[in-house]
């Protein structure tokens, strides 16, 4: 049984230019530990991530991070 009161739902998704012109782009790490940073900060802790992949734009697959956080 968890001791938290409420959570927050954090989706950071792979860039779609990269994706469509490289073929990939990858998940921005600066951007999800920046706001992870800022989370933490006011009392957040991460409780669960997982990556997705999904189609995109026929062709390609995109990858997104869903953080389940909580305090």
């Amino acid at each position: 049984m968890s001791n938290f009161k409420e959570y927050k739902v954090v989706h950071i998704v792979e860039g779609g230019c990269g994706t469509v012109l490289l073929g990939a782009s990858g998940i921005p790490v600066q951007k999800m530990e920046a706001e992870l940073n800022t989370l933490v900060q006011d009392g957040w802790q991460v409780v669960f991530q997982v990556i997705e992949q999904k189609r995109f734009m026929l062709f390609w697959k995109r990858e997104a991070v869903i953080i389940t956080l909580g305090r």
